[in-house]
């Protein structure tokens, strides 16, 4: 059996980005959802083997381990502040996986 995959949700033109309703939409696609946990996990395994002199070390490490143990609800509370990343925004759900890695990345440096 295939896994559902929705339809792509990308700007239409001439519009360059998102509108609301499309960004609303991309923050409850659970296809989308899935990709930003597997960015989540990437994250976390960089900062767990990062120096401890890293800034915020302890605070990034807390959030890693939340990662590993919690990756579903991680996945949630990140989805929405990704989507509303300017790469994301531009590229909607056709993003690649390195600009979402970036955009996972920025969205959660914003938050821890």
């Amino acid at each position: 059996m295939m896994p559902y995959t929705s339809a792509p949700i990308v700007p239409t033109p001439p519009a360059g980005t998102l509108t609301n309703e499309q960004s609303s939409l991309l923050m409850t696609d659970l296809t989308f959802r899935g990709r930003i946990k597997v960015c989540c996990l990437v994250l976390a395994k960089y900062i767990l083997e990062e120096p401890v002199t890293q800034p915020a070390h302890n605070t990034r490490t807390k959030w890693a381990q939340r990662a590993y143990q919690m990756p579903d609800t991680v996945a949630m509370e990140a989805h929405p502040p990704t989507v509303m990343e300017p790469l994301v925004q531009t590229n909607g759900s056709e993003i690649s996986d390195k600009d979402l890695q970036t955009s996972v990345e920025n969205a959660l440096n914003k938050l821890m």
